[in-house]
């Protein structure tokens, strides 16, 4: 049995992964609804996929952050318990992340490997470029994109799909989460 891939992305309506400025990683529109969602979310039982540039990000914005800031919700508490792999040809074992460990070589025959062996599903949060080429290669079965309700056109940072490949999208999972933010869940496909 092949494990489910999921890729997992914040997005603003214009389809930036973060802002520049004062914006913070949830745009400041996070609500009560969508932080216990997430944490049910990571609270299954699954392995987690990082690049190294999003690996990096997270580790060091969790040990430059305060136990009462947003950056230690409790579904990022959860994530970092989870088993984790980092796809990398640069770092090396240990990491500064409890249960996680470094795959070295290409993401696409990391992810290929990992999809048949692993008995739970997979899931990424970020790693953007890593994302893509998976997709491409076929590697991902959901794209779960949560949308919050801003436009980031002047100070809008890392576009999610620019460079990306043209997919169909199948819609299906939606919900709202505190009236105003979008959870969308889609099978995508390769267009050709």
């Amino acid at each position: 049995m092949t494990a489910t891939y999921t890729f997992d992305v914040f997005s603003s309506l214009d389809g930036f992964g973060g802002a520049s400025g004062n914006w913070t990683g949830y745009w400041g529109k996070q609500g009560p609804e969508l932080l216990d969602h997430r944490l049910d979310l990571y609270r299954e039982e699954q392995r987690m996929v990082f690049g190294a540039n999003t690996y990096r990000a997270f580790a060091e914005m969790l040990a430059s952050s305060s136990a009462e800031s947003e950056v230690r919700d409790p579904w990022v508490t959860r994530m970092r318990s989870l088993p984790a792999i980092v796809v990398s040809s640069t770092l090396e074992d240990p990491l500064d992340w409890p249960d996680a460990s470094v795959a070295p070589g290409d993401a696409v025959d990391v992810v290929a490997r990992l999809k048949k062996e692993s008995d739970v599903p997979l899931r990424s949060h970020g790693s953007l470029s890593m994302n893509r080429a998976l997709m491409a290669a076929g590697l991902v079965d959901r794209v779960q994109v949560t949308v919050f309700p801003v436009i980031t056109g002047q100070s809008g940072l890392d576009p999610i799909f620019q460079g990306a490949a043209d997919f169909d999208l199948e819609l299906i999972e939606q919900r709202t989460l505190d009236g105003r933010t979008q959870e969308l869940i889609y099978r995508p496909a390769l267009h050709v």
